[in-house]
């Protein structure tokens, strides 16, 4: 079926009022999301950018430039509207009232504060912007002591993952984007990717921006943390043992999302960690995922190339949020555009 819908496409591409291939990477793009959705042309009538927060004990080791309240605060700026996501999936449609261009879904998957005056406040949301409470616990434990969670929080995390990915289907979503918001997640990606195999030298950076001192700091505690808790049976017993409840329930998302058809758009080092863990438990993902960009950040090129994705963009980001997702997005539903008006 895939080999056959990519030919139709590709014949679609060839029959447009154009030299055939001279849309390069477009046509790439259009011919992946169509054998995603199993129709030719493709169409992105709809669709969403959700956006998990989630907080992480290894925070309690110095590893990060800010602290934890700030995983809370910006879960209500998603909220409020004010993060750089919220402007970017707005697109350039203008006014305040403006329908999003991308819904902005705010998921708290583990933020450590009560987040109870969010949830009053979930049903007065705009158009176009929702909140869903997903959460597991008040963040992880401190991985570098003790295993990050249960086995049983792991399955709790996995299957709202996917419960989220059911949610995208009922929306009609025709593509989505991930994103992500939590102190000290970049230690933790780095954490599940070193014990995947990946070198700590290629994989552990800065993350919010800390100086050369706590850089090393964080090798440090990382590199104890993975010796501590090997070996690792299966990428579930990584991320029971130094994961995060929100990576855990972004690769249940996007094995979620495989299994209903719907294209998955990944965005910088956090959330592609959990796309890594996605594809280690199916490989088939890969099938499914766009690259939006390549972040700044120095293991993000890696583990896309351990998975075979070629990033949209290069722009020199690493905000975070579904910002470089959504601005690949664009780009793949103006491929889409293309194919179905010329």
């Amino acid at each position: 079926m895939k080999n056959t819908i990519a030919a139709q496409m590709q014949a679609h591409l060839d029959n447009l009022t154009k030299p055939r291939g001279s849309l390069g990477r477009l046509e790439d793009l259009v011919i992946q999301l169509a054998t995603v959705q199993e129709r030719v042309p493709p169409k992105v009538d709809k669709k969403a950018v959700y956006v998990f927060a989630g907080d992480h004990g290894i925070v309690a080791e110095g590893v990060s430039l800010y602290p934890q309240e700030v995983t809370f605060q910006m879960l209500a700026n998603f909220l409020h509207g004010g993060a750089a996501i919220n402007a970017l999936a707005s697109g350039l449609s203008g006014g305040e009232d403006a329908r999003s261009a991308w819904d902005v879904v705010a998921v708290d998957a583990g933020v450590a504060a009560d987040t109870t005056e969010l949830q009053k406040t979930a049903s007065d949301l705009p158009k176009g912007r929702r909140y869903i409470d997903k959460k597991i616990g008040p963040g992880t434990a401190n991985f570098l002591h003790q295993p990050a969670m249960t086995e049983e929080a792991l399955e709790r995390a996995l299957k709202a993952g996917d419960s989220l990915a059911e949610d995208a289907s009922q929306q009609g979503y025709d593509l989505v984007a991930i994103g992500d918001m939590g102190i000290g997640n970049t230690s933790t990606a780095a954490a599940i990717l070193v014990a995947s195999g990946f070198s700590l030298e290629s994989i552990v950076d800065r993350g919010t921006g800390i100086d050369n001192t706590t850089l090393a700091h964080k090798q440090k505690v990382i590199a104890q943390a993975v010796q501590r808790h090997s070996p690792f049976a299966s990428p579930r017993d990584i991320l029971r043992k130094v994961g995060g409840y929100d990576l855990a329930m972004m690769a249940g998302f996007i094995l979620g999302l495989r299994q209903r058809r719907i294209g998955c758009i990944i965005d910088g080092f956090p959330v592609t960690s959990a796309a890594y863990m996605a594809y280690s438990i199916d490989a088939t993902v890969k099938d499914f995922l766009f690259a939006g960009h390549k972040s700044k950040v120095r293991g993000h090129g890696p583990v896309l190339a351990a998975m075979g994705l070629e990033p949209i963009l290069d722009l020199g980001m690493h905000l975070g949020e579904g910002t470089g997702a959504v601005l690949g997005g664009y780009l793949i539903e103006l491929a889409v555009k293309t194919s179905r008006t010329m």
